[in-house]
């Protein structure tokens, strides 16, 4: 696996790591463009009383506003989990170039499971996939998280 590709995934971890420390699913995600992060961010679903503050959207929203644009094509999206239809769908309207994401999700995911957003004939940007970097940190991250609520 790529070394950058890894220190990108590592810092999408960190971010669920303090997600986690905040008692929020533990999701995180980083935003990089040309090696750069423009944003990286946990789940704030609770802090911020908002169920579209997932970690996804959170970097999505501070990078289009720090680049001025409704639009990321040149930008690469690290994140734990297999993101779910909410998110995904705003990672085709951004037009984002690459997603790497850890962790499947069979029940929530809309990438590799469920819906398959990409894959839909409705879709009119579908990036470049690739599944599976960090996958059991992440994965062991949220059994650990979702035993400790039972």
């Amino acid at each position: 696996m790529d070394k950058t590709r890894t220190s990108f995934m590592d810092l999408a971890l960190e971010e669920a790591e303090k997600a986690a420390e905040r008692g929020e699913v533990p999701v995180g995600a980083v935003l990089v463009k040309e090696g750069e992060v423009l944003a990286r961010d946990g789940n704030r679903t609770l802090e911020l009383n908002d169920p579209t503050a997932h970690a996804e959207i959170l970097v999505v929203r501070t990078a289009c506003e720090k680049l001025g644009s409704q639009r990321l094509p040149d930008c690469d999206l690290y994140v734990t989990l297999e993101p779910c239809p909410m998110c995904t769908a705003a990672i085709s309207f951004a037009r984002i170039r690459r997603l790497y994401y850890g962790a499947g999700d069979e029940k929530g995911g809309a990438v590799d499971h469920g819906v398959r957003f990409f894959g839909q004939s409705t879709c009119h940007h579908a990036p470049e996939v690739y599944s599976g970097f960090g996958e059991s940190r992440a994965a062991q991250m949220l059994k650990s998280f979702f035993q400790a609520k039972r």
